[in-house]
């Protein structure tokens, strides 16, 4: 199976009304990490985004020079992408961060802007994490 957005047409721009059909019981996480990312960062830039038919629509909250967080909405699911610079990176490796996730952003490619990884939402239970690791982008 692909991994791409639920919403793949270029033409239509995702409705919250539509996010929330799609997304399911997983819509009321998705809000609350949206919320808490611009609770933290309020000059977050959020909007949807269209890489490309490869990919489909992505939501991410931005700041003038980067993203600080990409929602990847699935069929009653989503996942947050995030990526991490080397002082972001090292801080991670640092932290209570589970082993699994510090072991997925080893092992991704490192890139000029530094290292990504996609983390599956499907309940609450990840949530703490996602939120360490966002105060830890935004630190950086």
């Amino acid at each position: 199976m692909d991994d791409i957005s639920i919403f793949p047409h270029k033409e239509s721009v995702p409705t919250d009304e539509e996010l929330k059909i799609a997304l399911g019981t997983t819509y009321d996480i998705w809000i609350q990490l949206h919320d808490f990312v611009l609770e933290r960062y309020p000059k977050g830039i959020p909007d949807w985004n269209y890489p490309g038919k490869k990919w489909g629509w992505n939501y991410r909250i931005k700041d003038k020079k980067r993203a600080i967080i990409y929602f990847l909405p699935r069929e009653n699911y989503f996942k947050v992408a995030l990526v991490f610079g080397q002082k972001a990176y090292d801080m991670v490796m640092e932290s209570e961060i589970s082993a699994e996730i510090k072991n997925d952003l080893q092992q991704a490619t490192k890139y000029a802007e530094g290292r990504g990884i996609r983390i599956e939402v499907k309940n609450t239970g990840i949530i703490p994490e996602i939120m360490q690791l966002v105060e830890i982008k935004l630190l950086n």
